[in-house]
């Protein structure tokens, strides 16, 4: 059976430096996406969403090994991109008026007809809440500065600011939607050692 490391084979997307911000071309991919509102910290939409994208992802991961192709490979970290309808309001203190949408990339293979199949058998199992939101969508990000932030999200706005005054000494612009993958598990980590990723794309 082959195995595939989808991570490894990202490496400079998925494993970038914590010391330094640095500048890459994010391609075009895949995505199971959910979208919702709110603060992140207390709202069951939230926590809905997440539910959604890792049944269908889980899902898929197994029909693949199992089917003809019978590849494995790992499903990938849950990745959301953050925003607000006014931006001069997105601030950390009031996250009740935040976007966001939650999303788990997919190995090039995965096909629409691969996806519906999977959306079917996970509903006739779970019928998590916030499946009929759960689109499979390519997403083109392009070029983006990110960072490493390692530590609890509370602590992340001086690695924002690093990454934005990277793009402005740049002489480029912000664009698009603020970024994170995260790639500890939250549940079993110490928040002193959680693992985020910071990603910003920029013109």
């Amino acid at each position: 059976m082959e195995k595939i490391d989808l991570k490894k084979e990202l490496k400079p997307l998925y494993q970038p430096s914590a010391k330094e911000v640095v500048r890459v071309v994010v391609p075009p991919m895949g995505y199971l996406m959910v979208d919702g509102k709110g603060d992140p910290n207390n709202s069951q939409e939230f926590a809905d969403a997440i539910t959604a994208v890792y049944s269908v992802a889980y899902t898929l991961k197994f029909m693949v090994k199992k089917g003809a192709t019978a590849v494995d490979y790992g499903v990938m970290p849950l990745e959301a991109l953050w925003w607000a309808d006014d931006m001069s309001k997105f601030s950390s203190a009031d996250k009740s008026n935040w976007l966001w949408t939650v999303l788990v990339a997919q190995p090039a293979f995965i096909t629409k007809a691969m996806v519906e199949a999977a959306l079917a058998d996970v509903k006739k199992r779970k019928d998590p809440v916030a499946l009929p939101k759960l689109r499979f969508e390519t997403f083109d990000e392009g070029v983006c500065a990110q960072l490493m932030h390692v530590g609890p999200f509370s602590e992340e706005g001086p690695n924002i600011e690093r990454v934005h005054r990277f793009i402005e000494a740049s002489g480029s612009k912000r664009r698009g939607k603020h970024h994170e993958i995260y790639l500890s598990d939250l549940r079993k980590a110490d928040p002193a050692k959680w693992k985020t990723i910071i990603r910003q794309p920029m013109e």
